[in-house]
This record gives C-alpha cells, sequence and structure tokens, in this order.
C-alpha cells in the first residue's frame, strides 16, 4: 500500500521506452525527479499531471483520486500548478494582467491572495511591465506566481531554471527556497543538476531508465554508495544546521548540528537561523588521530560506516558522525584504504576542507 500525500503507480510504454513507477511522496516538501537524461523525470511529471494518459495508473492527491481504473480527471480539472522550463507568458499582457488571467480561467477573485504571491515572489516592482522588459528570472518568477494563483494542491516544475544563465539561476534560487519554506503544498520538481537539487529539495527521487532506483530523504539518499549519485564529480553530503556563534576577529560563522561543528565564511544572519550546507566528498580525508599542526579548521569524529570500493584509484566512505544521523562522504585513494587499514565500525577524524552554504 502506498503511503505519502501523493500516490502514484504509472505504467506506460511510449514508443520504446517503459515508464513502470510507483510511488509516496511527501506533503509540505519538495521532491526531487533526479536522473540522466531519458530517465523519465519529465515523462512522470507529465503522467502526474494527466498531459500522458496512462491505462491503469493510480494518481491519488491528498486523498482525492485524480486517476484509477474507473476515474480520470482530466488536467484542466486537477487542482494543480505547472511551471515549464520557458515561463510561456503572454506577450500582449502586463506582468499583472499575466497573474490575473492564471485566476480567472480557474474562476477565482482575491485581492489578498494576489498580494500574497505578488509578496511571495517580490512582483510588485514588475506589474505594469511586459514580458518583452523582464530578465528570464522575472519571467519565471512571474510564471510560478501564475501557477501559484490557482489555490493548487501540488505544484509540478519541469526544470525551471534550465533555461537561465548562471546569474538568472542565481537570482531565482532564493525565491524556490522561499517557496520551499512557506508554501503549505507538496512540489514535485524535475532537475538535471544535482547542486539545485541539494540546496532545493526535501526528499529524492531518483530514476533510471523509467525506473525508481532510490526514493526518500534528502540526505540519507545521498549518502548512500549503492547509488550512482555517490559517484558523480560534485558528489556529496547535506547537512541541516543551525548559525552558531559569530568570530568577529576571522569573519568566520559556526554552524551547529547533531554530530558537531563547522567553520565556514562570515553569514550574516542571527544566531539559530537554519541553514543547510554541502560538504563535497572530494573535500574530505580522513586520518586515524585527532591531526595537529594542520590548516584545516574543520575535523570532526566519525564512524566509518561503509566503504565502497569501484575497482578505480579512489574509494568512497561513509562517515556517521553522530546518532542523529548527520552523515558524510569522503573519496580517497585505495592506496589510503590500504595504508590506513580502514575498515567499516573504526572511530576516524574526518577533515573537512571544504564547506558549501547552500
Amino acid at each position: 500500500m502506498l503511503e505519502g500525500a501523493i500516490q502514484a503507480c504509472f505504467r506506460v510504454a511510449l514508443g520504446d521506452f517503459l515508464l513502470d513507477v510507483e510511488l509516496g511522496l511527501r506533503a509540505r516538501a519538495v521532491t526531487a525527479l533526479f536522473g540522466p537524461s531519458g530517465s523519465g523525470k519529465t515523462t512522470l511529471l507529465r503522467c502526474i499531471a494527466g498531459l500522458i494518459r496512462c491505462p491503469n495508473g493510480l494518481l491519488r492527491v491528498n486523498g482525492q483520486v485524480w486517476q484509477d481504473e474507473g476515474v480520470w480527471v482530466p488536467t484542466h480539472r486537477r487542482s494543480l500548478g505547472m511551471v515549464f522550463q520557458e515561463a510561456s507568458l503572454f506577450s500582449h499582457l502586463s506582468v499583472q494582467k499575466n497573474l490575473k488571467f492564471g485566476m480567472q480561467r480557474a474562476g477565482l477573485v482575491g485581492g489578498a491572495e494576489l498580494d500574497a504571491v505578488v509578496r511571495l515572489l517580490d512582483l510588485r516592482p514588475l506589474l505594469a511591465r511586459m514580458p518583452a522588459h523582464l530578465s528570464g528570472g522575472e519571467r519565471q518568477r512571474v510564471a510560478i506566481g501564475r501557477a501559484l494563483l490557482v489555490r493548487p494542491e501540488l505544484l509540478l516544475m519541469d526544470e525551471p531554471l534550465a533555461s537561465l544563465d548562471p546569474l538568472r539561476k542565481l537570482e531565482i534560487l532564493p525565491y524556490l527556497e522561499r517557496l520551499r519554506d512557506e508554501l503549505e503544498i507538496p512540489i514535485v520538481m524535475v532537475s538535471h543538476s544535482l547542486d539545485e537539487v541539494a540546496r532545493l529539495a526535501d526528499d529524492l527521487v531518483l530514476l533510471s531508465s523509467g525506473k525508481v532506483v532510490a526514493s526518500g530523504p534528502l540526505a540519507s539518499t545521498l549518502a548512500r554508495l549503492d547509488l550512482p549519485t555517490a559517484y558523480a564529480d560534485d558528489a556529496g553530503a547535506v547537512i541541516e544546521a543551525k548559525l552558531g556563534d559569530q568570530d568577529e576577529r576571522y569573519q568566520l560563522t559556526r554552524i551547529e548540528f547533531p554530530g558537531g561543528h563547522l567553520w565556514i565564511g562570515h553569514v550574516a544572519r542571527p544566531r539559530g537561523s537554519p541553514v543547510r550546507v554541502r560538504v563535497h566528498a572530494r573535500d574530505v580525508s580522513v586520518a586515524l588521530a585527532h591531526p595537529v599542526g594542520t590548516s584545516i579548521l574543520n575535523v570532526l569524529e566519525a564512524e566509518l560506516v561503509e566503504i565502497s570500493d569501484t575497482g578505480s584509484d579512489y574509494v568512497n566512505l561513509k562517515l556517521d558522525l553522530g546518532s542523529a544521523g548527520s552523515l558524510l562522504l569522503a573519496r580517497i585513494t585505495r592506496r589510503s584504504r590500504d595504508a590506513l587499514c580502514l575498515v567499516p565500525g573504526m572511530r576516524l577524524y574526518a577533515q573537512v576542507k571544504g564547506v558549501a552554504l547552500m
């Protein structure tokens, strides 16, 4: 029996490609669909939207049946908002009229709702402008706002950053984080970028060749050594933390989490603010004893949980930082593993050379 706010089961052949998935997704969470090109991410999203008819499929959203053997709710009657790679705004309408169009199509009126979305996405300076005079990031913010104004029970986003250059991505990422933190609806997002997933997602669904390879909370799923994500160049772990003390003399901020703390560059936010950091496996080395006489500030005691050897020049280590399940990945050479005689269960010291605030 599937569990979750969204329960989906689809099996559909599209030419030579077969999508065969069964999922239960959480409410009030951003779920990232991740995998290589052709793995079925967008196809799954379109099945959820009802844009692909999947015979004998099942879809329940918050207890409502949108599809089963006897029910088919067409896309326009599904309580969802959808954001595509391209914003597809009406070029002859101002931003304000583009926003109101979605509400009118859904038979909705309400200045308070419009004001709330304008605030959430910081759209007030744009309301009188035409789409031709917006940047790519601004157009995408308007498209997201239009999708939210139909009061969706589910927001679907198909690579919302794919068409943007790096600067525009940086412009819109804080707004996507705000959606994650403030909306009370599930969001399902397709992405090709592990950095985007690590920054935005709460849960991760990894797809390959039309099947679900793994599904679960982001931090624990990224730390699994049996998944392809552990062998990407940018493989690493995500840690949820809070801001601690400031070292004004050296312009450093201490972040604290179950299992230890890390020093990062100065962060001008109040003490106790939640933060998410990413530590790449390539930036972690290990030692048998607490290192002395080193320039590395961040040293964490950990238990070696697992070693994965692909037969190449390096191995991946999975390190547990404490009882609350904070995890790290480390990538070291096979020669270093053998020289240190590493085996699961050992106590080690992880030396963290780089920490990225997400």
